[in-house]
């Protein structure tokens, strides 16, 4: 049997043309083994659009009543090849996407439908993602593989029999779908994601369908009876009226102070009572947000009882109003999916192959397009609403209707709305949800990292941390200094554990040469500072220029030299004015301790004395190696830095201070 071809009216939003995804969208496609190994086409349509029957059948218990919040969810086939087609340009398949806004919800009722297809139906391969990319990924992103993220995730996620299937790198490196789908599909038991992974997304579903009649809130309202009729009739058209209203600005908010088609009388209109179903989005939309009525608007006293009703039906009227005339003066109504739009798509597609209309063969194929066609109308209901309102809502108002038919209907009570207002405790209860599942992240990292270090001590650190001996830095810090290296550079003690570092070579001289540059300009400022400071030896100012040739040639034979003593006296004269050497330890003298405070300046000529003799004390270099590095390596704190990195290239491992900080 030949099958009717693609009504999909949301196909403009799957092709490639549209280089931004909508935000706040989740996109699916469902891909039935079948169109993996298959070769005719017709043949392919045909279980294809009996499939799309067969899963529209499976969901209608769980969406009749659901209201969502901006479009309801939708599946569309696509069985011819179509290269501009986001999910798949050649692979057969069914896709649809839903807008979901402020409603988080519809995005998870959505996945539960999914998941529930997936079940259903064993030999299918489903793909679901969003404007933010594979959110199944990050909802279970604390569980994910190291190797798993936005790079690498490409055509490598899908559900399939109830279960999130990840496509494993080691068994494909770069996937396209088709390989991927295959896959998937021939060795199943290889691609499920670890249980971790499943309970994440599976905990954020465990509670629908249940969790999405909760979603649901029953409210009393008085609204005009025009707008009493469209919402008896078609409820669902509610979601436009709120998104209307929520969204509006200052050019639709000029057709609500007007109301044209929702309130003719004026404030001689009589409001009715009735019960409007919406999502708790949608009424807290409403409720939260202060609105003057418009003056032709009749409003009750505030005093009146019905106030509150009176009130939260003039926004749901007055959203009705402006989405309604915002639509129509400005060309947004879609076509719908009426029988006369799917038999002109029939046409344009070639669908009647050039046979005469009233042929056996044309009314053979029409019949099927007709069968398909009632099929699938009864679910694509409320989306025919969405995409078309402003067709509803004149055909539904220009049948009779009045007053009383809505006064001799009993209306429930509103349910009650403390779940407004009283959510600080889930809200409570979901962010201590999320801190222990990070607090058990952070724990099992902390875990592998002590485990990897451990791993990577050397021999030379293996032993007892107690048995520490300091005077081993000074011994092996002398032993690599003399070592004479080869022409690769300096080098390191081979009996060491250690990954090799990859350094960027390019980048370190480009980072070193550009410091150099800027404390050039920075010395270059201070040339006078220097000179004030400078001995009559060493002076580099313009009076250079005073130097004979035969002292200059003298200068150039012993340039080596002159300079190294030069440099070596300015830096002395650098180092007059600071503490620094002050800080040193000299021979003969113990290291000063943590305890002992540093002697003042002003102590008499006697001090004066003993600084003189300290210029011409030997600094013990072993002494002062030790304890610059020991310093340095307690400030980290247990911390990587410079003092452990350094000592661990030569093999040594310092052990951490137990006393620190009791």
């Amino acid at each position: 049997m030949a099958a009717p071809p693609d009504l999909d009216p949301s196909s403009s939003i799957f092709s490639h043309k549209n280089s931004r995804l909508p935000d706040d969208t989740v996109f699916y496609a469902i891909f039935p083994d079948s169109s993996l190994t298959s070769t005719s086409t017709s043949t392919t349509a045909a279980s294809l659009h009996s499939l799309h029957l067969q899963i529209l059948q499976t969901l209608t218990p769980f969406t009749s009543d659901y209201i969502w919040q901006h479009e309801p969810f939708t599946l569309s086939p696509s069985a011819a090849p179509k290269p501009s087609c986001l999910c798949s340009p050649h692979l057969p398949h069914l896709h649809g996407k839903l807008r979901v806004g402020d409603n988080l919800d519809d995005e998870w009722f959505t996945v539960f439908l999914l998941f529930h297809i997936s079940s259903t139906f064993p030999d299918l391969s489903i793909r679901v993602w969003d404007s933010d990319g594979e959110f199944l990924l990050i909802e279970a992103a604390f569980h994910l593989p190291r190797w798993l993220n936005p790079q690498t995730s490409s055509n490598r996620v899908f559900i399939r029999r109830a279960q999130v299937h990840i496509v494993p790198r080691h068994r494909l490196r770069n996937p396209n779908l088709t390989e991927a789908l295959n896959f998937i599909a021939a060795f199943g038991e290889e691609s499920v994601a670890a249980e971790p992974v499943q309970a994440a997304v599976k905990n954020r579903i465990s509670e629908y369908p249940e969790k999405a009649r909760r979603n649901m809130h029953v409210v009393r309202v008085r609204v005009p009876p025009a707008v009493a009729q469209v919402l008896s009739q078609e409820p669902c058209l509610v979601a436009l009226a709120v998104e209307g209203f929520y969204d509006r600005d200052i050019d639709t908010m000029k057709y609500a102070a007007k109301m044209e088609r929702f309130l003719s009388r004026g404030r001689e209109e009589e409001l009715v009572c009735i019960s409007v179903k919406m999502s708790r989005a949608m009424y807290a939309q409403l409720v939260q947000q202060t609105f003057q009525a418009p003056k032709c608007y009749p409003m009750p006293n505030r005093s009146d009882s019905a106030y509150v009703e009176a009130e939260l039906g003039m926004k749901i009227a007055c959203g009705l109003e402006m989405m309604y005339q915002h639509r129509r003066k400005e060309g947004l109504e879609g076509k719908g999916s009426t029988w006369e739009a799917f038999r002109e798509s029939l046409e344009r597609s070639g669908y009647f192959e050039g046979l005469l209309p009233g042929s056996k063969e044309y009314q053979r194929l029409m019949q099927n397009a007709e069968e398909y066609y009632r099929s699938s109308a009864s679910f694509s209901r409320a989306s025919e609403m969405m995409s078309a309102p402003v067709r509803r809502i004149d055909e539904i108002l220009a049948l009779p209707y009045s007053v009383d038919d809505f006064k001799r209907v009993d209306v429930p009570p509103s349910d009650d709305d403390s779940w407004l207002y009283n959510g600080e405790d889930e809200l409570n209860s979901e962010l201590l949800e999320r801190q222990k599942e990070m607090e058990l992240y952070d724990l099992k990292h902390k875990k592998k990292q002590k485990s990897k270090e451990q791993d990577n001590v050397g021999p030379s650190s293996s032993s007892n941390t107690d048995e520490f001996n300091p005077g081993d830095i000074a011994k092996t810090m002398q032993a690599f200094v003399e070592k004479v290296s080869s022409y690769k550079g300096a080098e390191v003690p081979e009996n060491r554990n250690l990954k090799e570092v990859d350094l960027d070579v390019d980048r370190f001289f480009k980072d070193v040469e550009s410091i150099m540059k800027s404390h050039g300009g920075e010395e270059a400022t201070s040339d006078d500072d220097i000179e004030e400071g400078s001995s009559s030896d060493l002076d580099f100012d313009d009076s250079e220029d005073e130097i004979d040739s035969a002292e200059l040639s003298e200068d150039i034979e012993n340039g080596e030299d002159t300079f190294m003593h030069s440099y070596a006296d300015a830096l002395n004269e650098e180092l007059k004015s600071t503490t620094l050497e002050k800080s040193f330890v000299r021979a003969n003298e113990q290291a000063p301790s943590a305890n002992e405070q540093a002697p003042k300046k002003d102590e008499g000529t006697s001090n004066a004395t003993e600084d003189m003799e300290e210029d011409f004390t030997p600094v013990d270099v072993d002494v002062n190696l030790v304890k610059s590095l020991l310093d340095s390596f307690s400030s980290q704190q247990g911390l990587p830095g410079p003092a452990s990195n350094l000592l661990g290239l030569m093999g040594l491992q310092l052990p951490q201070d137990d006393k620190k900080g009791k």
